[in-house]
Formats: structure tokens, sequence, C-alpha cells
């Protein structure tokens, strides 16, 4: 049985699990006390702080090496600019498509939410672009790990490896001690991984013994719709943009691409989520470090494509719900104000209710419609995280096979990098 195969059973019964508590245990202080915040709390929370724990020094050490590798301070801008422009632009695809999609079913045009008053929603306040510009460069490069900021390690880290191209053979050691590192991290990876059906179980049966299927009911409209989009940008977009420009098979993508998305799905988060992207794209697809070890990150950071289609989807359902005409000028303020965010507020925490805030904002919806939406979004982010990591994968194949960074042996292979069962080392080290 493959990792992916037992990833996805564990990740059903801590589904079924989850639900079946939420369903006829809701109010059982035993289980909730030492099975729901206990047990499921604790190992889901050593699963995702231990991807957390990767995220940094794999980063790290995987940029030097990608950097170092790509030995040209042009070719890497190129990369960049390349990836940055993709990222852009699915994001504009991922927005329109769910603004279509949404005002062609629309979503809450008969909604009753007399029930939801209660619920309060306080905007949070979005930085200024300038003060985003300026929190690229750290003033404390030490502070900038420890806090896991990645823009500004991505930019350090950068710096840093360039330099140590123009020192020339007195940085050979040091570039050779971090590809010994990068190495060190990517076999913590596969032993973490070996624990993730437990993890993940956890993590499952935790989210829906305490959300349960049924919050879903009275906002089945709003969730259906952006679950549609999501599904249709992550197996239709996408995947057209991976064929045209890319020139690579969706199928074979999609089929290397499941345990990224399954962790990504289980955990929310795109940065908890590096690691096994990173694992994945360069055993599994195939591609180079030197590429993947920057777009990765960068586009774990940037790229909003699912956050986006929640936010063309919310903005149709607030719209119908209080009965306000937006227009076209206004869908094409709200696809233009996506896109700029994503760059605006990447790095920035919370960055999905700052975008949905400000694009309530600028086209006069109430913002403490968002309050509407909240109780299901927990689950939708799940989705949401799924489709931004996809997003990442694609981007990276379509950029390395541009630059020729691409095996395709390795990305026809259906069994290049897959997880081996971990074997520990028995008896003592020898000197």
């Amino acid at each position: 049985m493959t990792m992916t195969t037992r990833i996805i059973i564990w990740m059903i019964a801590g589904l079924i699990l989850g639900s079946s508590i939420n369903a006829f245990a809701p109010d059982n202080t035993l289980i909730q006390d030492y099975l729901v915040n206990g047990l499921f709390h604790v190992v889901g929370t050593i699963f995702i702080n231990l991807l957390k724990m990767l995220v940094v020094p794999l980063v790290t050490f995987s940029l030097i090496c990608g950097v170092c590798g790509i030995g040209d301070v042009n070719k890497l801008g190129r990369v960049g600019i390349k990836a940055l422009a993709l990222f852009l632009l699915s994001t504009a695809l991922a927005i329109t498509l769910a603004i279509l999609v949404a005002v062609s079913v629309n979503p809450g045009k008969n909604f009753e939410f007399i029930q939801h008053t209660t619920n309060e929603f306080t905007a949070p306040e979005a930085p200024p672009l300038t003060q985003v510009i300026i929190d690229l460069v750290p003033d404390n490069p030490i502070a900038a790990f420890a806090d896991g900021n990645m823009l500004q390690i991505i930019f350090f880290t950068i710096l840093f490896a360039i330099c140590l191209l123009m020192i020339g053979d007195r940085g050979r050691s040091l570039i050779d001690g971090a590809e010994k590192l990068n190495e060190v991290m990517m076999q913590i990876v596969t032993v973490v991984m070996a624990l993730a059906p437990y993890g993940i179980c956890a993590l499952m049966a935790k989210t829906f013994a305490l959300q349960g299927i049924g919050l879903i009911l009275p906002m089945i409209g709003y969730f259906g719709v952006v679950m549609m989009v999501l599904i249709c940008h992550a197996t239709g977009t996408l995947m057209i943009m991976l064929r045209l420009l890319g020139k690579i098979s969706p199928i074979q993508f999609l089929k290397k691409m499941r345990t990224a998305q399954i962790f990504a799905f289980s955990t929310s988060s795109s940065s908890a989520t590096i690691p096994v992207t990173l694992r994945t794209v360069e055993k599994r697809l195939g591609v180079d470090n030197s590429t993947a070890s920057f777009i990765v990150p960068f586009g774990a950071t940037i790229n909003m494509d699912g956050t986006a289609i929640m936010q063309g989807v919310a903005t149709v359902f607030i719209a119908n719900v209080y009965g306000i005409e937006l227009g076209l000028t206004g869908y094409l303020t709200v696809i233009g104000m996506a896109v700029l965010a994503s760059i605006g507020t990447a790095g920035v925490p919370g960055v999905g209710l700052i975008m949905l805030a400000m694009v309530f904002n600028q086209v006069g919806l109430p913002v403490e419609g968002i309050a509407l939406i909240m109780g299901v979004d927990r689950l939708l982010d799940m989705m949401r995280t799924a489709v931004n990591v996809t997003g990442d994968g694609v981007v990276t194949l379509i950029v390395a096979n541009s630059e020729n960074n691409l095996s395709h042996d390795v990305f026809n292979d259906p069994n290049a990098g897959i997880l081996e069962t971990v074997h520990l080392p028995h008896g003592s080290i020898q000197n």
C-alpha cells in the first residue's frame, strides 16, 4: 500500500469519526475532553508543529543550493519574473471563473440570515503598500527566521547565496555544507511523512467533531458554489495552463501531486505544506532543486488562487443577501483588487479576511457580512489550500520546463520518488 493510499484511508476514517462524534456525542464531556480536545488535539498539533519545524531550515538550505546551482543572477531574475507573472495570471483566471459561476448560480438570493445577525465581525486593518514593500527587507534577519516571515527569509537567503557565489572558491565549503544539510532536511521530511496518516486522521477527526457536516446546510448555496469553482480551477483552468504553457501531461501531474494536495487539505496551511510540496516537485515530478527551491516558498507566500475564488463567490453571495447590485464595473473592480491584493498583502497574517474586507470596502458591500460566511470558512479553507498548492506545482513545472530544469524521465516514471518504509538504523554509529 502506497503512502498516498494510507493517507487517504486514514483521512476518511478521521472524517467519519469526527462527523459521528459531532452528530451523536456533541455534549459528551468525556469524549470532548479526552478525545476531541485531548488525543485528537495533541496528535494533530504535534504533527502540524513537526511540519512547521521543517519549513525555515528546509527553505533556507534548499534556497542556498538552488541559487548557487543556478549560478547566474540574470537567470534567477528571469525565473522570478516568470513565476510572478504566472501566479498573477492564475489568480486573475481563478477570480474571473468564480464571479462568472457565482453570477450564473446566484447564491444568496433568498437567504434568511436572522439567526446569524448576532455574529460580529471586525475588519482587520490592511497595511499600506509602502509598508509591505519596506517589510520585504528584514531589519533583523534572526528575528525573521525566528518568526518564520517567509518573504524576509527568501530575501535574506537569496542575498546571502548570491554573495557566496561572488566570493568564489572561499564560499565553496559553505555551499557544500548547505547541500549536505539540505539532504539531511529532506531525510527528516521522509521520516515525518511516515507519521502523516495518523496526524492527518487526528486533524480531520477534530475538525469535523467541532464543525460537523450540519454546519454546511444553511450555507449550502455559498459552500457548493465555492467548492465547485475550486474543483473546476484545480482540474480545469490550471491543467489547461499546464498543457498549453508547459506542454506537460495534466493527468500524470495530478497523479503525482496527490500527496501534497492531501497534506494541504488536512493542514489548511500552504506554509506548513512547503516541505511536502518541495519533496513532491523535486523527487516525484523531476524539477531541479535550483528552480523548485525558489518558486515553491515564493508561491506558498504569494499564490492566492483559492482565496481569490472565495472572494469572488463571497462578493456575489453577500451582494445578493443584502440586495446590492454591483454591475460589470463592480465585478471588474473585484478582479483587479484581488490580483493586486495578492501581492500587496503577501505574508501578512489573516491575509484572506484582510483581502476580503478590502474588496468589500472598495465595492461598497457591508463588511459585517463576512460574519455570515465565517462559519463554513474553516472547511472551505482546507480545499482552498489544496488548490493553492496545486497552483504552486503547476507554475513550478511550467517555469522549470521553460528553463530546461525539468527531468522528463523522472516526471514520466510512475514510481519515481515514491516514499519507502522508513527504517531506523540499529546499533551504534562507528567512528
